[in-house]
């Protein structure tokens, strides 16, 4: 069974306190577009809010289970935390909501190169790694954040057996790098090359 956790309980100060999954691409909002392209390779989605009145944002969607942070204050690792412990599946895919270009393949690589570790981390080099674009095993998640309190994502990385996956290798899926495209503000939504090569993004 394969999991996916999309973490949405930002605050969204660079977006101006919009919140982002609801910015609207090519018709449909960020958290639409990342729900159907997680469907078509996990089996169980979980979204992570901050707060349980978050969560009532997302009760209109179909398909997926809305949790709130266990232990608040701690941003995504937070977030990454409580979806840890919401899912089912040995292996999952973690997502930021800001994300709407996000491939099916490269999830499916991320899944893959998983077998075996902890950790499947892309990575541009040594010092630029995608952790909120990532595939982590689940009891590893569990038992190093259980009781952790650092808020930076590079320790428990780093203290994983993890693999990283080079972007060159990712390439040959997304040669745009698509999949990657992080969205703060709207006017962002102008950078985005539709013609590198996803057709549905």
């Amino acid at each position: 069974m394969r999991s996916a956790i999309v973490l949405v309980g930002g605050a969204a100060r660079r977006a101006g306190g919009r919140e982002k999954y609801f910015f609207t691409f090519q018709g449909r909002t960020f958290i639409e577009r990342l729900l159907e392209t997680l469907q078509e390779v996990a089996d169980e989605i979980v979204v992570v809010a901050r707060d349980p009145d978050q969560c009532e944002r997302f009760s209109h969607l179909d398909g997926i289970r809305c949790i709130s942070d266990v232990r608040q204050g701690l941003g995504p690792i937070g977030g990454v935390h409580a979806g840890a412990l919401a899912v089912h599946g040995e292996y999952v895919f973690v997502a930021a909501c800001d994300m709407p270009c996000i491939h099916p393949g490269v999830v499916n690589l991320l899944f893959d190169a998983a077998v075996g570790y902890d950790a499947a981390i892309p990575c541009w080099n040594a010092d630029m790694l995608e952790p909120l674009h990532a595939v982590y095993r689940t009891k590893a998640l569990r038992d190093y954040l259980g009781e952790h309190d650092s808020l930076s994502l590079r320790p428990m990385i780093w203290s994983l057996k993890t693999r990283y996956v080079p972007v060159e290798k990712i390439r040959e899926i997304d040669p745009g790098l698509l999949t990657f495209t992080n969205i703060n503000k709207m006017e962002d939504l102008e950078s985005i090359d539709l013609s590198s090569d996803r057709d549905s993004c």
